[in-house]
């Protein structure tokens, strides 16, 4: 997939031609350009369209195709994240995206913890029992929980490290994070 930067009211017009759910920004430039979308996968790689701070609903199990090698890009530049509601939505999408394209590694993330805190956890009782204030979510179907009732900045440190935790370097996980949950 490539990639290419477009202006604040290119995005807007893009984003405002959406019909469904879920669908990309390259569904969208397909079907307003009228072309077919199975000839142009054939002779043109797709092409996302990305930009921050957009929001609309948390949309579980509608995610970016699994990968055998975690694709880093393809995260943080879904246009499937920008239609996330709120810090918790784009949260929890980003985890559950980690989650389908590495499950077996994803238990890593357990490792996240704070001093006093429990962070993850393969039940919802385990969060509650940590923590009564935990408002635990399950991070899609993966039967992995995470604690929501942390500030933004909390939930960004939070997934920094979880990104660290399964591969992501230091400076892309930041990128990632900044794009998810960008910092007031």
């Amino acid at each position: 997939m490539k990639y290419i930067e477009v202006d604040e009211e290119l995005y807007r017009f893009i984003a405002g031609k959406t019909e469904r759910i879920g669908e990309s920004a390259s569904d969208i430039l397909r079907r307003l350009l009228g072309l077919d979308a199975l000839s142009l996968e054939t002779e043109v790689p797709p092409v996302a369209v990305s930009h921050p701070g957009m929001e609309s609903s948390y949309i579980p199990n509608n995610l970016p195709p699994v990968n055998e090698a975690i694709n880093f890009e393809q995260l943080y530049a879904s246009s499937m994240l920008e239609a996330q509601k709120g810090a918790v939505g784009r949260f929890l999408f980003v985890l559950e995206a980690l989650y389908q394209q590495m499950p077996q590694q994803f238990e890593k993330v357990l490792q996240v913890q704070g001093r006093d805190r429990l962070y993850f956890a393969t039940s919802k009782e385990a969060l509650l029992a940590a923590s009564q204030s935990a408002n635990p979510k399950e991070i899609g179907n993966s039967g992995y929980w995470v604690t929501t009732n942390n500030n933004t900045g909390k939930k960004h440190a939070i997934l920094l490290e979880a990104l660290q935790k399964l591969g992501c370097g230091a400076i892309r996980a930041k990128t990632i994070a900044d794009e998810a949950l960008p910092q007031a």
